[in-house]
């Protein structure tokens, strides 16, 4: 790592940070409503967003910068088991092609801006709402950070910042200013500002894996070499081969399909997903998204590459950063760096939104304010949003990195645990709301638990393998935290048909989950008091 400043990286990244700035106030203006004061506009963009956007909007909320950091930084640590973030975006596209557009469909219908609002006109649950609502805040708070521990990686090995000893202020200045940047755009232009900047964020990854993918086997004797190396690495160390042999076989597997699950689970995930315009749109998009795993597989290889390269780092996350310092020229590192930053950016005030949204329309209108009009949940989800990356940035500043890494993880076992209420729930009404939060509150405790008592690769708790009950093979945590669940969910929701316990109202009707654009009743500003009619299928 570079003692100094690297003058002429930080000069392309600061270039390139200006760009994005400018475009993310502009994009207030860009597809502007004549009246910008509602969730819809702010929070999802007016529902407009076509195919490529959404597109590209989804592909910068997924595919982030922590994704550029830390898939490969597995791989340089662990070896080839680093590689199941592959095979799970493989797997998520044809679920989410099953499920995704009938949720779309029945959100434009009613009028609903979270998977919450949901959960509540299905099941008639307030409660049930309530626990998705927070599972979501929850599990996105420590992503956001993730994003920010992202920016910050690259800025530490350009040198900005100063070394350990540098007063707090000054070493944390260039990510405070990062911080009210994206703060201050966001609050301005909601979804739009991410959604325009996805295009340059995405064009600078596919250009830096590009280029990375040619530029740096050759300078490393070719891919034979690299892999040598990665293998010499692990033989050495006493891990066994560069692939995990049958024992982790069970981890490999669940830890991909429990994050397949989870991934469109996630609040940002379906924010982007209802800014589109067309049930059609997300049809399309499952059919080309496909082409970010092609993306995923080429930048999983530069952890073998920085083994080969001799990078050595204290803090894995620095491991690519620190192979763009050394083997580009300066100029182009500041590319490099520069779509690390921006893959921070776009994400992060995606998932600061989708949180806000979750607040108040579940917590707030619900609870609190009932009868808070358009324009009121405008500006407490503007503040709300505001809020989360304050305490994102807390988090980053007052903690060790890998709580935040450890945080993030957990926040995938908890996600996934609102699986059976959200993909249940658009195919089938024969669940029962207090049999669901039950297996919720089942899938939460046990999850917790149990990853607060395994420990991880750099501290004693948070880990996300352990033993399965009753199988004695290590598997992902999540993956037997929804067995669970679901177990807890049908054997309740028996008893509580045996029983006759009373159902939630269900407002929601057969064809809603099939209505697009044209439909009677369909429209992307169709107030949410009017919308739909009480129903049951």
């Amino acid at each position: 790592m570079n003692d100094g400043v690297n003058g002429v990286a930080l000069a392309v990244f600061i270039i390139f940070f200006v760009a994005v700035t400018v475009m993310g106030f502009l994009a207030a203006r860009w597809r502007a409503a004549e009246n910008a004061n509602n969730l819809d506009e702010w929070g999802l963009g007016g529902r407009s967003f076509g195919t490529w956007i959404t597109w590209f909007l989804l592909g910068g909320d997924l595919y982030t910068a922590y994704t550029f950091v830390a898939v490969p930084a597995a791989i340089y640590a662990a070896g080839a088991s680093g590689f199941f973030a592959v095979p799970y975006t493989i797997l998520v596209y044809p679920l989410i092609f099953t499920f995704l557009p009938r949720l779309w469909s029945v959100s434009h219908k009613h009028g609903y801006v979270t998977t919450s609002d949901f959960v509540r006109g299905r099941f008639g649950s307030k409660g049930l709402s309530l626990a998705v609502a927070i599972t979501g805040i929850l599990a996105t708070m420590p992503y956001i950070a993730l994003q920010l521990v992202g920016i910050q990686a690259v800025l530490d090995v350009m040198g900005v910042g100063g070394g350990e000893n540098t007063n707090w202020f000054i070493k944390d200045l260039p990510l405070l200013i990062a911080f009210g940047v994206l703060a201050a755009y966001t609050y301005s232009s909601g979804l739009r500002a991410p959604a325009l900047i996805a295009f340059v964020k995405d064009t600078l990854i596919y250009i830096v894996i590009a280029v990375a993918i040619i530029y740096i086997p050759i300078k490393l004797g070719g891919f034979d070499d690299i892999f040598s190396a990665a293998s010499d690495k692990f033989t050495k160390a006493g891990a066994g081969a560069i692939a995990p042999g049958a024992e982790g076989q069970w981890a490999y597997g669940t830890l991909a399909l429990g994050s397949a699950l989870a991934l469109f689970m996630y609040p940002h995930s379906i924010t982007a997903t209802l800014s589109s315009r067309s049930r059609e749109v997300i049809r399309r998009n499952t059919t080309i998204l496909p082409l970010y795993s092609l993306m995923l597989g080429l930048l999983a290889l530069l952890g073998f590459m920085a083994i080969a390269a001799g990078v050595k780092v204290e803090n894995g996350q620095l491991a690519i950063p620190q192979l763009f310092e050394n083997m580009f020229p300066d100029w182009f590192t500041g590319v490099a760096f520069a779509a690390i930053g921006i893959g921070a950016l776009v994400p992060a005030a995606i998932m600061s939104i989708a949180a806000a949204n979750l607040f108040t329309r579940n917590i707030y209108k619900d609870f609190l304010r009932p009868n808070a009009t358009a324009e009121e949940e405008t500006k407490v989800s503007k503040l709300v949003s505001l809020l989360v990356k304050v305490g994102a940035l807390i988090f980053v500043l007052g903690m060790d990195k890998t709580v935040a890494i450890n945080f993030q993880l957990l926040g995938g076992i908890w996600i996934l645990q609102t699986f059976p209420a959200l993909v249940g729930g658009l195919f089938t009404r024969w669940f029962h709301r207090w049999a669901l939060l039950a297996g919720w509150a089942v899938g939460m405790i046990y999850g917790t638990w149990k990853a607060y008592d395994t420990p991880s690769g750099t501290q004693k708790h948070f880990g996300n393998t352990a033993d399965i009950p009753g199988i004695g093979e290590i598997g992902y945590i999540g993956f037997t935290a929804i067995v669970l669940n679901v177990l807890v969910t049908v054997v309740l929701t028996l008893v509580l048909r045996a029983v006759k316990a009373p159902d939630g109202i269900d407002e929601t009707t057969a064809a809603d989950y099939k209505a697009d654009v044209g439909d009677p009743g369909v429209q992307a500003d169709l107030p949410p008091a009017t919308a739909g009619s009480p129903g049951g299928h």
